[in-house]
């Protein structure tokens, strides 16, 4: 009992931290343009974070990613000590990355460190690999579906726009920013807090077959609480900021003006609903910043810093290897006292 309440304070903790990590991710564009300030950004997104609860909940009626999150692992091989190891794995990865300023995966950060940590347990056979694997592909298909969708949206608008007055424009353009932000938020809040309601469930399943009764035998029956908190949790961490990473995605990728952001934040937004229908986690990370890239490359190639790119997508292909790693080093240290 005391082991499962240890693991769900950690998970609301990983959320948290999910969401000042990813910050950046929705705001980073509407800070550098000045449409609003950080502390307004920050509150901005964060409402609508929680707002992707009542989404998911009414709207779209189910919380798939999460389903998907849950069985990365095959339920037999699931444990506390797993899902503990993962949980450490992924918060400390989140950190170092975050004090490094580096926009890496929260989602793949979890789940590297969830089947690290089950792969150590019980070998290769306690994970789908299946799941893994479509998982691991999105590191390299959610940029570049961002890309394609900011590109083609920058071409569009500019045509439409192409004889209206550059400074009443601009003016539009700031407005409709508030607007794209929002999505790209709500969008943010549907796929990352769903991940951690994922792995939550994961260890109320394990609480069931040990017999508590508020246990749940699947995903399904997953309590309202769970998805609550969780989006809670993302919400306020949104709240408490990200300023390094804002740094790296808002300036030193490319430089956007209020047009191309509108842009990038409403591919940013498709993608991760596509995602949403799906029920593939994927990264808003990697979503937004291929969606910057892909407005920055409409102006010329040179626009895009490569070399930044380079670097971000070297972080990316690490960060599930990594995580699992050390999840697995984590769980050694932990069967020593169980």
């Amino acid at each position: 009992m005391t082991f499962l309440i240890i693991i769900i304070a950690l998970a609301l903790i990983f959320d948290f931290i999910n969401g000042f990590h990813d910050a950046a991710n929705s705001i980073a564009t509407i800070v550098t343009t000045k449409v609003l300030t950080p502390f307004q950004a920050v509150c901005w997104a964060a409402f609508f974070n929680f707002i992707a609860f009542f989404v998911a909940k009414d709207l779209i009626g189910e919380f798939g990613v999460a389903n998907t999150v849950s069985k990365a692992v095959i339920e037999d091989f699931v444990t506390y000590p797993v899902i503990f190891s993962g949980l450490i794995a992924a918060i400390s990865w989140n950190l170092l990355t975050w004090w490094w300023g580096i926009p890496s995966s929260s989602s793949h950060t979890l789940i590297g460190g969830f089947a690290g940590a089950a792969i150590m347990s019980f070998g290769f056979q306690a994970i789908k690999s299946s799941i893994i694997l479509k998982i691991a592909a999105f590191i390299f298909l959610a940029p570049i579906i961002g890309m394609i969708i900011a590109m083609t949206l920058t071409m569009l608008i500019n045509n439409i726009c192409v004889r209206m007055n550059p400074h009443k424009a601009n003016i539009w353009f700031k407005h409709l920013q508030l607007v794209s932000s929002a999505m790209f938020s709500i969008g943010h809040g549907l796929n990352d807090a769903q991940k951690v309601m994922g792995i939550i469930g994961a260890a109320l399943i394990v609480a069931y077959k040990s017999g508590f009764h508020f246990g749940i035998s699947s995903i399904s029956e997953l309590p309202m609480w769970v998805a609550l908190s969780c989006h809670i949790a993302i919400a306020l961490g949104t709240m408490s900021g990200g300023w390094r990473i804002v740094k790296t995605m808002g300036t030193r990728i490319t430089r956007v003006t209020p047009l191309e952001g509108v842009a990038a934040e409403t591919a940013g937004a498709f993608t991760l609903y596509l995602m949403e229908f799906l029920k593939i986690p994927v990264s808003t990370t990697h979503t937004i910043t291929g969606a910057i890239m892909g407005v920055g490359a409409t102006k010329r190639l040179s626009a895009v810093r490569w070399g930044v790119s380079k670097r971000l997508l070297t972080a990316w292909i690490l960060t599930i290897p990594v995580s699992a790693l050390l999840a697995a080093l984590i769980y050694l240290v932990v069967s020593l006292f169980m």
